[in-house]
C-alpha cells in the first residue's frame, strides 16, 4: 500500500476549499449593470432631478459595476458613509482610513433612493440642481468640486463612463408612461374645487392630476389637506418633485384593484408607477405578487393587482 505524503494531502484539501469558496455567479459587466439598474436611475431622475447618467456612472464607478464587497454585502452602490445622522445598519471596511463606517441597505433600491436624498438634502450640492439634467459634464465636475470623492480624476472618470456607454441617452427620456393618467384604468370626475380643478376617482380613491406650477403645499392648501397626507397617500418622501400629468391621491390607495386582474409590465415601468396607475398600495402589490420590497420587475412580467 502506497502512502500519500501528509503535505500533499494538505495541499489537496486547501485547493478543494478554495474551489468551493469561489462565487458561483459571474461578475457583472458594465452592460449588465446598466440593463439591471437603468430604470432605477431614470426613476430617481424624475423624482429628484439627478441625471440618470450621473447616477448610473457613480454606481458603476463606486461599486465596480455592482461587484465590490460594499455592494454585494451592504447593497451600497455609491460609497456613502454613515455620517452622524445615519441610524440604519452599517458595514465596516477600510477606505481613506482603516475601519470606516458605511451605510448598509436592505436592497439596492434603497441605495439608489438614499443617493438621491444625499444629494438633494446637502447644501454643498445645491448649485448642481441649477444645471440641466442633460449637462452631465457640469454635474460630474460639480460633484468633484463639492467634495463627493477625493480622487482628483473623479469627474473625468465619470464622464468617460458616461460617454463610453452612452448613458447620456437616458437623460433625455420622456416621463415614464405609468406616471401619466392613462386610458386603462380610466378615472372619472366626481367633483371640482373652487378653482375648477377636477377631483377624480380611480379605483374608488379620490385623486387629482398635477398641473404646471403645482407644488405639494399648493395642492394641500387647495384641497384642504396636510402636506404630509399627500406624501403618505402617494408613498413619496419629502424630496419628491411633482410633474405635470402625474396622478396624486387624496386618500389612501386600496389593497387591490376593484376592476383589473393584472398588468403586463411595459418598458421603463416600475412597480411604484403601476401602483399609482391602478390606485393600489405598493406594499399590497409586493404582498400579492410574493415579492420582497425593492424587488425589480422587467418588461413582460405579469403583475397581479388582486388575489385570485
Amino acid at each position: 500500500m502506497r502512502l500519500v505524503p501528509s503535505r500533499l494531502i494538505a495541499c489537496i484539501l486547501i485547493l478543494s476549499l478554495r474551489s468551493y469558496a469561489q462565487p458561483s455567479e459571474r461578475k457583472l459587466m458594465p452592460a449588465d449593470y446598466i440593463a439591471k439598474y437603468k430604470e432605477d436611475a431614470i426613476r430617481e431622475m424624475q423624482l429628484s432631478r439627478v441625471p440618470a447618467s450621473i447616477t448610473l456612472a457613480q454606481g458603476m464607478l463606486e461599486s465596480d459595476n455592482g461587484n465590490s464587497a460594499l455592494a454585494v454585502y451592504a447593497n451600497n452602490h455609491f460609497g456613502i458613509k454613515c455620517h452622524t445622522e445615519w441610524t440604519g445598519d452599517t458595514y465596516i471596511q477600510d477606505d481613506d482610513e482603516k475601519n470606516e463606517c458605511f451605510r448598509k441597505y436592505k436592497s439596492v433600491f434603497d441605495s439608489y433612493d438614499d443617493h438621491s436624498k444625499f444629494l438633494t438634502t446637502r447644501k454643498r450640492y445645491a448649485f448642481l440642481f441649477e444645471l440641466k439634467t442633460t449637462d452631465y459634464k457640469g454635474w460630474a465636475r460639480g460633484l468633484k468640486e463639492a467634495g463627493y470623492a477625493t480622487d482628483p480624476k473623479y469627474a473625468d472618470r465619470l464622464i468617460d463612463i458616461i460617454e463610453r456607454n452612452k448613458l447620456y441617452e437616458f437623460d433625455v427620456q420622456q416621463p415614464l408612461p405609468s406616471v401619466i393618467v392613462q386610458s386603462k384604468p380610466k378615472p372619472h370626475t366626481v367633483s371640482a374645487t373652487a378653482s375648477g380643478r377636477e377631483i377624480l376617482r380611480n379605483n374608488e380613491v379620490k385623486c387629482v392630476v398635477v398641473k404646471k406650477g403645482d407644488t405639494f403645499y399648493k395642492l394641500a392648501q387647495e384641497l384642504g389637506l396636510e402636506v404630509w397626507q399627500l406624501y403618505k397617500y402617494n408613498e413619496l418622501d419629502q424630496n419628491a418633485v411633482l410633474k405635470p400629468g402625474q396622478m396624486i391621491y387624496l386618500q389612501p390607495k386600496r389593497k387591490k384593484s376593484r376592476t383589473e386582474q393584472s398588468h403586463t409590465v411595459k418598458p421603463g415601468e416600475t412597480l411604484y408607477q403601476i401602483s399609482q396607475q391602478y390606485g393600489v398600495k405598493l406594499s399590497a402589490l409586493y404582498k400579492i405578487n410574493k415579492l420582497q420590497p425593492g424587488a425589480e420587475i422587467k418588461t413582460g412580467d405579469v403583475i397581479r393587482l388582486r388575489r385570485k
